[in-house]
């Protein structure tokens, strides 16, 4: 079971199998934390701070069982090049952003879109055309159209280049477009569409009782039960987990997904 990192979210009886690491990753000044703030609170903030590294959390109770997704907002730069690859080792979805405006952010897109996807195939010991890593490249600041430096032809090649990933024109600041790209991202990594910001109803901290304290498999929801309600609920005072608890998490991952593979064999045999 994962470690939960604060006393609130600790009553919460989330299976491993139910916790996922979203990672967004793209050079400085593209809209990263823009598209994180339209995921949390819907809101766009005009200006800009530098990120060194955001950790959120949200809770989510859908169909009687109870997600957690961890959202990693990255630095543009990155000087320490062991803690980038630990991101990509603990994400379990991924959104590259580039600005449409500026092509040096685009050609780093195609520099991290690579690095993931060597990274996840070292990991599953698979080679790279075999790994599958749910990811959606984001072309953002679509609503400076008149300024843009990247040709679509250009990102139509680079998503066609082998791995499997989705491609969307956003503006984080007129929010267009947002919504369906996660809907796009959880369809890929197949996760509930209700965490998608607009298909869930929101509850603030207050109201966590919201949320059930354990997740319930194996019960029937009825028509007009609570339960058959999709919520979500950002967590307060979440905090990166330390580096030990986010390698505990990937040898848990990973043992999970092994079983799940040889439960796979054992019903196709």
């Amino acid at each position: 079971m994962i470690k939960k990192m604060s006393p609130s979210e600790s009553e919460f009886d989330i299976p491993t199998k139910n916790c996922y690491r979203m990672v967004v990753l793209g050079s400085t000044k593209v809209g990263k934390t823009a598209i994180v703030s339209r995921f949390l609170s819907g809101r766009f903030e005009e200006q800009y701070t530098p990120t060194i590294e955001d950790f959120h959390r949200k809770l989510y109770c859908i169909r009687g069982d109870v997600y957690q997704l961890d959202i990693l907002d990255t630095s543009g730069n990155h000087p320490f090049p062991a803690m980038r690859r630990l991101s990509i080792l603990t994400g379990d979805v991924f959104i590259l952003v580039f600005s449409l405006d500026n092509r040096d952010s685009f050609r780093e897109v195609q520099r991290l879109k690579q690095q993931i996807f060597e990274t996840k195939s070292c990991l599953k010991n698979k080679t790279k055309e075999h790994a599958e890593v749910p990811l959606v490249i984001c072309g953002n600041k679509g609503d400076r159209e008149l300024c843009r430096e990247v040709r679509r032809e250009e990102v139509e090649q680079l998503v066609s280049s082998g791995e499997r990933c989705a491609y969307f024109e956003i503006s984080a600041k007129r929010n267009t477009n947002v919504d369906l790209m996660f809907r796009a991202l959880f369809t890929m990594a197949k996760l509930p569409n209700e965490m998608s910001p607009d298909l869930h109803r929101k509850v603030s901290a207050q109201h966590c009782d919201m949320l059930p304290r354990k997740s319930v498999r194996g019960r029937k929801v009825k028509d007009g039960d609570a339960d058959a309600c999709a919520y979500g609920m950002v967590a307060p005072y979440a905090r990166r987990p330390s580096v030990h608890s986010d390698l505990l998490y990937i040898k848990e991952k990973a043992v999970g997904g092994a079983h799940a593979k040889d439960k796979e064999r054992c019903v196709i045999s």
